[in-house]
């Protein structure tokens, strides 16, 4: 029994109280939860006569936005433990899906089918409140954020370019997901901005591994485009449910803006 406990701490708790990088153990874990996370809405939405469209994705971005925002609060010290655990991945996770549902499901309740502006409010709102709350910590190297934004564009803008000569990239002729494209380029951009010139660390177990054997982050692009070019033509050819399609897209939105918001901000910010 004591070896269980212990080997739940190592791999579980320890690294959320002390905010350390992922391990192999956890970063497993934490997919498959959010595979799951994925299915269980999937079947939420279907319970509550609910569509993943496309409105209800552009007014969900602001909620990946507060939860961004929400993060750095921690990074900053704007809290103190235990209540700054639940701002570390992945308690952080729960509480901005717990919220987010909650004001999808009343705005949803209170105004029907008119709910997507009230429901992109209160994400706003929570997002403008947080950012009101980080600027208490006042920035050091706001130039980043415009940094971060001018890079990540370009490289999209790089790879639009190259789509026009290669037909089989025609899947990123669909907005969405060249949404996710532009998502984690930005995050890309913050990743190599924050390692190569501020001397920061990547926490995830094969970035880390592969920053360290080439030596510097822009390996992040490349990496990145290997994953996510086959990972989205599959999904276009696989999944037939839209419901599911367009939740599989946002969820991938969200792996690349709500970190590359956060990087930004924390950048910024100087912590």
């Amino acid at each position: 029994m004591y070896d269980l406990a212990d080997w739940i701490f190592r791999y579980y708790i320890y690294p959320i109280i002390h905010d350390t990088s992922y391990n192999p153990v956890d970063t497993l874990t934490w997919a498959i939860i959010l595979g799951l996370a994925v299915l269980g809405l999937v079947r939420l939405f279907r319970h509550f006569e609910l569509e993943m469209d496309e409105q209800l994705i552009y007014y969900t971005l602001p909620y990946v936005l507060a939860g961004s925002s929400l993060r750095v609060i921690e990074d900053a010290r704007l809290v103190s433990p235990p209540a700054s655990y639940l701002l570390i991945t992945p308690l952080i996770f729960f509480v901005v899906f717990f919220v987010t549902a909650s004001c999808l499901l009343l705005a949803r309740m209170l105004l029907g089918a008119e709910f997507y502006r009230a429901y992109a409010a209160i994400g706003l709102v929570w997002t403008m409140l947080n950012v009101a709350f980080i600027t208490n910590a006042g920035f050091q190297n706001l130039w980043v954020m415009p940094a971060v934004f001018l890079l990540g564009t370009t490289i999209t803008a790089g790879i639009l370019l190259v789509r026009r000569n290669l037909t089989w990239l025609k899947f990123l002729d669909d907005k969405f997901n060249l949404m996710i494209i532009y998502a984690h380029m930005l995050d890309a951009s913050s990743t190599y901005i924050g390692v190569d010139w501020f001397s920061y660390y990547e926490k995830h177990v094969v970035p880390t591994f592969l920053i360290n054997l080439t030596g510097s982050a822009s390996i992040m692009y490349p990496l990145k485009l290997l994953v996510l070019l086959p990972a989205l033509s599959i999904i276009d050819r696989s999944i037939e449910d839209s419901s599911l399609r367009n939740l599989t897209k946002l969820t991938l939105i969200t792996l690349g803006l709500a970190p590359a918001a956060r990087n930004a901000l924390r950048l910024a910010l100087g912590v």
